[in-house]
């Protein structure tokens, strides 16, 4: 039986091998395209959706606008905007859909996934890889021991949170400062 010691040195070991693997250069790139745009739409499904709303709010205390597809609050998108999408297969169909349908109105795309030769690739402007095991089981993804996409989902959550250090060291921005923020109605 596998002890809590074992899982944990397997889950963070992965995480620390998927995130080392990300293109460095796709990273400034992605930064300095939400720096350029004037609001960020972001969709996932399931767990990645989870951590995209993460993401969101996130970029939200450091001074994006930002939205959910599908919120009630969410605006029209214009080719000033981006559409993140997460999708470890790049095979999602509601996020391949609204993908395609951004691109209509000109928005950039932002694939955040593991497969680059996806449904997703046609109508992307920039992919950023974590090349991690999906549900095609590509020979070129990292091999996981955990269920599932964990290990993209994990991935994808760190990822954004090494995102978010940098946008906060760019912008010169005091960390104490962020809690203005942050929600009050608690």
């Amino acid at each position: 039986m596998m002890s809590y010691e074992m899982a944990r040195k397997l889950v963070i070991g992965e995480c620390n091998v998927a995130l080392s693997k990300i293109n460095e250069y796709k990273v400034e790139e992605f930064i300095n395209m939400l720096f350029q745009a004037d609001k960020i739409f972001l969709i996932g499904v399931g767990r990645v959706k989870l951590e995209l709303e993460a993401f969101a709010k996130r970029l939200f205390h450091l001074g994006f606008r930002t939205y959910m597809v599908g919120d009630i609050t969410e605006p029209a998108i214009t080719d000033r905007d981006i559409l993140i999408v997460g999708s470890g297969s790049g095979e999602s169909i509601v996020p391949v859909a609204i993908a395609k349908k951004a691109k209509k109105f000109g928005g950039k795309i932002i694939h955040i996934g593991s497969n680059s030769q996806s449904s997703l690739a046609p109508v992307t402007n920039l992919m950023l890889r974590i090349p991690v095991q999906t549900k095609l089981y590509r020979e070129d993804e990292i091999a996981s021991k955990q269920p599932m996409s964990s290990l993209f989902e994990q991935s994808l959550l760190l990822l954004c949170d090494s995102i978010a250090v940098m946008i906060v060291d760019k912008k010169h921005i005091e960390l104490k400062k962020l809690w203005n923020y942050h929600a009050n109605l608690e």
